[in-house]
């Protein structure tokens, strides 16, 4: 007689870097026979990752453990507000464990300890997939290349819950890249919180992959992933003088021309107060040089206005600084206080209201720049990446090589045959019309199945 498998369900909340993180520990449960539950009513205990960035994550992730809590009552934490045990056991005095961000091993501990193992099972017959558990669409993945930052900015408290920059060796980079690329992975997105100084921890060890010797270095990652002829996107890059040289890869075609840049502010008074790395000075004629190198460059960043201290002459330095930057992708945050960053310490807040009123100043600067980006695009061939079919409409919803995942825009392909196409197809596509975030297109032909 077969013992039934016991059940432990998930909760992943937080950023592309924790969604790696369940699904690492999702892929090691299912690797010792665990089943997944789809709800919390069949799970034996639910596991909640959460996230500590901003006040708003961290409530959402108190809510989603009390939620777990009150429909299961067998809970275990991990992720970043896991550094937070007090303030977690203050409004959740039962919840059975609490552990930090990536702690695998602690959190695996934990389900043993109050899940008995499975019977002894064996996940090579099982089928564990080589490629692990994903919780993305089958056609993309995150793909970690370190964990933590050596950078102290005074607005984050990443380096409190992650620690100190350490970069995974090359090799084993490349090989889930590979196994991501057998298991029919079109698109791999590069992340960590500081992708180009990835291997600066290890002094750019020298690994081994398919008995080729790779340094464990951003470019020579870059170059080694360009091989494998799928989409490569790089996010969370600095620019550093070094990614001049990954500019020259994007020229070739190896990965795709799409760069996401933190720039964060663009006053140096106001990135000094951050403490920033890569200060602006310097950084529109480094745009300037990549741009002439690779013109179809896209460059996507996120700011932060109303930090404490910024003036009305250092946010019309950012929409001066926009104007000459034309960057096709942007992202605004007001700034918000987060627990624990020394930025709080900082004097002269700057009032709600103010940050609201620049924050839409920018947005609207920010906007017309993106929207004429787009009409530009009208009348071009674009090769584009299916996401989904539309459920009434014969339209794909898809992305071009200028477009990363859920922040981005979409390319909306019209009057296909919804039987031919499917997510994960990539479509040879004409440039029809645009508006203020996404494009339309007719289909030219159907690249590959």
């Amino acid at each position: 007689r077969f013992m039934k498998s016991p059940k432990v369900g998930f909760v992943s909340l937080g950023c592309p870097k924790a969604l790696v993180d369940s699904e690492r520990i999702l892929t090691q449960l299912k690797t010792e026979g665990y089943d997944v539950a789809s709800d919390y009513d069949g799970a034996d205990l639910v596991v909640v990752n959460t996230c500590g960035f901003i006040e708003s994550a961290v409530q959402e992730s108190l809510d989603a453990i009390g939620e777990a809590m009150s429909a299961n009552g067998r809970v275990i934490v991990t992720g970043c507000l896991g550094k937070d045990e007090d303030k977690i056991r203050a409004m959740h005095p039962n919840v059975l464990k609490v552990t930090g961000a990536a702690a695998y091993q602690e959190v695996m501990e934990a389900v043993h300890q109050y899940v008995p193992e499975p019977p002894k099972h064996n996940p090579f017959i099982d089928l564990v997939p080589e490629q692990g558990i994903r919780l993305t669409p089958k056609h993309y993945a995150y793909l970690k290349i370190s964990e933590g930052c050596n950078h102290r900015c005074t607005f984050c408290i990443i380096p409190s819950m992650r620690g100190d920059l350490v970069s995974r060796p090359v090799g084993s980079v490349l090989s889930e890249a590979q196994a991501l690329k057998n298991a029919g992975v079109k698109e791999v997105l590069v992340i960590s919180q500081d992708t180009s100084a990835y291997g600066l921890d290890t002094k750019y060890k020298l690994d081994f992959w398919n008995g080729q010797p790779v340094k464990t270095k951003f470019y020579d990652m870059c170059e080694a992933l360009g091989q494998l002829g799928i989409w490569v996107r790089l996010h969370y890059v600095y620019p550093y003088p070094h990614v001049d040289a990954v500019i020259d890869l994007m020229a070739q075609g190896k990965i795709l021309p799409y760069l996401d840049i933190p720039f964060q502010h663009a006053s140096p008074r106001i990135l000094k107060l951050m403490k920033r790395p890569a200060h602006s000075e310097n950084t529109l004629d480094r745009l300037k040089v990549w741009r002439e190198k690779c013109p179809d460059l896209v460059l996507r960043s996120t700011f932060v206005v109303g930090f404490p201290g910024e003036t009305e002459e250092d946010f019309q330095m950012l929409l001066d600084w926009l104007q000459v930057a034309q960057l096709d992708r942007v992202g605004c945050f007001t700034y918000s206080p987060v627990e624990g960053a020394t930025a709080n310490d900082l004097p002269d807040h700057v009032p709600e209201e103010v940050k609201q009123e620049r924050y839409e100043r920018f947005m609207e600067v920010q906007q017309a720049i993106s929207a004429a980006k787009l009409q530009k695009r009208i009348g071009q061939t674009m090769t584009v990446l299916v996401d989904d079919l539309d459920e009434e409409f014969p339209v794909a919803i898809a992305r071009s090589y200028a477009d990363a995942p859920e922040i981005d825009g979409n390319v909306f392909v019209e009057d296909i045959d919804k039987h031919l196409i499917k997510a994960g197809d990539l479509l040879e596509v004409r440039i029809t019309d645009a508006d203020e975030y996404d494009l339309f297109a007719e289909l030219i032909q159907i690249k590959s199945a």
